[in-house]
C-alpha cells in the first residue's frame, strides 16, 4: 500500500527502499520503508545548490515567484487524497487529520500567490527639502526549515510557500519519523517547477538526516534564517546558535494550552470545545488543550460531561471510522504514563490515559485520553506532555483564573468560554491571556491560515503563516533619494 502511494506521489522507489534508516508506522508499528540519512557533508551540499538557486530566484518578479506557488497548490489539489492518506499511515492522524493538513498546504499556497502582488513596502516623508524616503523589502537568502512529526507536511508548506514569493530558496529537515511525507512532497514539488519551466535547479532542498545534519542547518552563514518547530529543549538549542552567527530563527516550540470555562459559557458548546482540542491527534498538537480552568461551581458537571464524552471517543486504526489514532511511538507512551504518575504523586485522580489495543497492535501504542483533576497547578501542569492528557484545575474569582492561564512557562494557545462580554473581552485585552494565540467561544486548536501563528515565551516568540508573517522571510531596506541640487544634511547639521 504505502509502495503504491508512493509511486502514485511521484516518488522513486530507490528513495524509500534501498536506504539503511527502517521507518515505522505508528498504526502497528510495522517497518514501511528504508531510507538514507544524509550528513553533514550532504547537507552542506543542499546549502550550495539552494545558495546558487538563490541568487537567481531573487532577481525574478515576485508574481512571477508566486506562479510556482499556484501550481505548486494545483498539484496538492490533485493529489490531496494520497498525500492526506500518507499522512496518516506515517504520522498516525485520522482520515480527516490528514486531508486537513494538507488543505493547510493549499490555502497557504492561495494565500501566498495573493501575497506576490502585495510585498509593500512604505512611503516616508523626508525631513529634507528635495528628498524623499521610503522602505523596500527584500528577499533574504537560503531559509532553512526544520519540522516536527505532528505535523509532518503543512509546517514545512507554511514556510515554504511564503520564502518562495519572498524570493527565497529553501532546505527542509523534516523529523526522521516523518521521511516518506517529505520525500512526497519533495516529489510533488518537482512536479511543479517542471511545469513552471524556468525555475532555478535547487530551490526546494530535502535533507533526511539525524542531529548532525540538523547542526550543519543551523551553523551554516548561508542560511539566514532557521525556521524550527518543535520542543522548547530543542529551542534551546537552536536559537541561541543560529543568534551566535547573527542569524534570524522562527522558533514554534511548546503548548500548554489553557481553556477558561466560565459559569455563563455554554456547556453543550464547551465540551465540543474540549474534546476536539483535548484529543485530536491524539493529543499531539502543539496547540492540543492540556489545562481546563473551570469555575468551581460547574466543575463537578463539567468534569462528568467530559468524562462521558471520553467515554465514546472511538481509539483505534486512523484509518478507519476512529476519532484517535496512536500515538507516534512507545517514548511518548513512556512519557505519558510517567507525567500520570508524576500527577498522582502531587495529589491529582487521574480517569482514563491506559494503554489500548496492545493484544492486537503490540508494537503500537494507543491510548485512552486522560483527566486528571489537581488541587493545585503543579510541577506536572506546568510541564509540556505530547500525549492527550487534560488537567483540571478549580477556579473561584476570573483574576484567579487569568492567573493560572497565564502561570506557565509556555504561552502559545489559550481560550475562554463565557457569554459574558467583559470577561471576554478582558481575556482579549492586553492584562489578559499572555499567549500569542487567545480564542473566545472556540477551542485551543484548530488555526486559520489567515492569521499569524505562533506564541510567546518558551513558545520561542516566532510567528507563520498570515498577516504580516512574510515580512520574517525578507529584509528591510531604507531608501533615501535626493532629487535636487542640493545636500542638506538630517537634523539641521551644517557641515562646511
Amino acid at each position: 500500500m504505502v509502495a503504491g502511494l508512493l509511486e502514485r506521489l511521484g516518488v522513486a522507489a530507490e528513495a524509500h527502499t534501498q536506504g539503511d534508516y527502517p521507518v515505522h508506522t505508528p498504526i502497528d508499528g510495522s517497518q514501511i520503508a528504508s531510507v538514507k540519512l544524509l550528513g553533514k557533508a550532504e547537507t552542506i551540499a543542499c546549502i550550495d545548490r539552494a545558495q546558487n538557486a538563490f541568487e537567481a530566484w531573487r532577481s525574478v518578479p515576485a508574481p512571477r515567484r508566486g506562479e510556482l506557488v499556484r501550481l505548486f497548490g494545483e498539484v496538492l489539489r490533485e493529489h490531496k487524497a494520497d498525500l492526506g492518506e500518507l499522512v496518516s499511515i506515517e504520522a498516525g492522524k485520522i482520515t480527516q487529520e490528514g486531508l486537513g493538513e494538507v488543505q493547510e498546504m493549499i490555502d497557504i499556497c492561495d494565500f501566498a500567490v495573493g501575497l506576490s502582488r502585495q510585498l509593500y513596502g512604505l512611503t516616508i516623508a523626508s525631513e529634507r527639502p528635495g528628498h524623499h524616503m521610503r522602505e523596500t523589502w527584500h528577499p533574504l537568502g537560503v531559509v532553512g526549515v526544520i519540522s516536527a512529526f505532528n505535523f509532518p507536511v503543512a509546517v514545512w508548506a507554511w514556510n515554504t510557500a511564503l520564502a518562495l514569493v519572498a524570493g527565497n530558496s529553501v532546505v527542509w529537515k523534516p523529523s526522521e519519523k516523518t521521511p516518506l511525507t517529505a520525500l512526497a512532497c519533495q516529489a510533488l514539488f518537482e512536479k511543479a517547477l517542471k511545469a513552471f519551466g524556468d525555475a532555478p535547479a535547487g530551490l526546494s532542498q530535502l535533507v533526511i538526516g539525524g542531529r548532525e545534519a540538523g547542526e550543519a542547518l543551523v551553523d551554516d552563514p548561508r542560511v539566514p534564517l532557521v525556521s524550527a518547530t518543535g520542543s522548547t529543549r530543542m529551542g534551546r538549542e537552536v536559537g541561541p546558535r543560529v543568534a551566535a552567527r547573527f542569524g534570524r530563527s522562527i522558533l514554534e516550540l511548546g503548548g500548554n494550552n489553557a481553556m477558561i470555562l466560565a459559569p455563563s459559557a455554554d456547556l453543550d458548546l464547551a465540551v465540543r470545545g474540549i474534546l476536539f482540542s483535548a484529543v485530536g491527534t491524539a493529543g499531539q498538537r502543539c496547540t492540543t488543550l492540556r489545562r481546563l480552568i473551570v469555575h468551581r461551581s460547574i466543575k463537578d458537571e463539567v468534569v462528568a460531561r467530559v468524562k462521558a464524552a471520553y467515554g465514546k471517543v472511538r481509539i483505534g486504526d486512523p484509518r478507519k471510522d476512529n476519532l484517535v489514532g496512536p500515538l507516534i511511538d512507545k517514548q511518548s507512551f513512556d512519557a505519558m504514563q510517567g507525567a500520570l504518575a508524576k500527577a498522582r504523586d502531587e495529589g491529582g485522580q487521574v480517569f482514563g490515559g491506559e494503554r489500548q489495543l496492545a493484544d492486537q497492535y503490540p508494537n503500537a501504542y494507543y491510548v485512552s485520553p486522560a483527566i486528571a483533576e489537581m488541587p493545585a497547578q503543579s510541577d506536572v501542569v506546568r510541564h509540556e506532555t505530547f500525549a492527550p492528557i487534560l488537567y483540571v484545575l478549580a477556579y473561584d474569582d476570573f483574576e484567579e483564573a487569568l492567573r493560572l492561564n497565564n502561570e506557565v512557562p509556555q504561552g502559545l494557545s489559550s481560550c475562554i468560554f463565557t457569554t459574558d462580554i467583559r470577561e471576554a473581552e478582558r481575556f482579549q485585552s492586553a492584562s489578559g491571556s499572555d499567549c500569542g494565540i487567545a480564542n473566545v467561544n472556540i477551542g485551543t486548536s484548530g488555526a486559520e491560515i489567515g492569521g499569524a501563528f505562533g506564541g510567546e515565551k518558551e513558545t520561542g516568540g516566532g510567528r507563520e503563516s498570515g498577516s504580516d508573517a512574510w515580512k520574517g522571510y525578507m529584509r528591510r531596506q531604507t531608501n533615501t533619494v535626493n532629487y535636487s541640487r542640493e545636500l542638506p544634511l538630517a537634523q539641521g547639521i551644517v557641515f562646511d
